[in-house]
């Protein structure tokens, strides 16, 4: 195969048409809609950040559309967005759309018998977007790809996680996300300036938590400035918890990640 032909009103038609298969009303499936819009064009704009070709700007701004394509299914069966809880939506992702061959719909010159580099680079970032670490031994060019995704789609569950309740995304009682503590092992990963294993959230306040650490995991000066810039990582920090525990965890938070922030700046200029 040539170039892949990405074309992006097609692109778009296509997953429209294949969420509009989905309850569009269910809060799930409109978040997780909204949400791979907007991670599109952060990939646009960290790709512009970095100076990616023309090309393979369009090749990360069709990552941020296809990347959370399994979500829609996950919710559908297992009314969830807690990978632990049901499937890996990046793997299933990549089960639906090159297992399953729906990668066709979004281009015009796919060629199901003979491989691309460009559609196994696209496989690859979707397959690690949502891991605790990208797999080993990448080549430069599908690793930039694969950090790139993951940058995109951090900045916006900064977002997300702002804008929704977070009963609503993990479906636990209010009075619970009000009022637990930050287990210890969560907050040990944050002092060491790591992101939050999944097997260590326990409580509504560790997934609170783990949701600013993804902000250690940000790879490129870009993503950082854009992170700055939203705010929303910043009123995360703020959350106004009702337990006097909490209260003092988060503050602790907001020192240990404000100065990590800063000296990543500094350190970029």
């Amino acid at each position: 195969m040539d170039e892949l032909v990405i074309n992006r009103q097609k692109v778009k038609d296509e997953f429209k048409k294949y969420t509009n298969k989905y309850n569009t009303s269910d809060e799930k499936i409109r978040l997780k809609i909204e949400h791979t819009y907007r991670v599109a064009e952060l990939c646009d704009k960290i790709a512009d950040g970095i100076k990616l070709s023309a090309y393979d700007k369009d090749i990360a701004w069709l990552i941020g559309m296809l990347h959370d394509i399994g979500r829609f299914e996950q919710v559908r069966r297992y009314d969830t967005f807690s990978d632990a809880d049901s499937i890996d939506h990046a793997h299933f992702a990549v089960n639906i759309l090159f297992d399953n061959g729906k990668i066709a719909g979004y281009l015009d010159n796919y060629q199901n018998n003979k491989p691309d580099a460009s559609l196994e680079i696209v496989k690859k970032a979707i397959w690690n977007h949502s891991a605790y670490q990208v797999e080993k031994g990448l080549g430069k060019r599908t690793q930039t790809f694969c950090d790139l995704i993951r940058d995109a789609d951090k900045l916006d569950i900064f977002k997300v996680t702002n804008d929704i309740p977070i009963e609503s995304i993990y479906n636990v009682d209010k009075n619970s996300v009000y009022n637990t503590e930050i287990s210890d092992s969560v907050m040990q990963s944050l002092r060491e300036h790591h992101a939050v294993l999944r097997s260590l959230k326990k409580t509504p306040a560790d997934h609170i938590a783990g949701h600013i650490g993804l902000a250690f995991e940000l790879v490129f000066p870009i993503s950082i400035s854009i992170a700055k810039e939203q705010g929303y990582l910043e009123k995360l920090m703020e959350f106004k918890s009702h337990n006097e525990k909490t209260k003092k965890q988060f503050k602790e938070i907001q020192e240990i990640m404000t100065a990590y922030m800063e000296n990543k700046i500094i350190k970029t200029k």
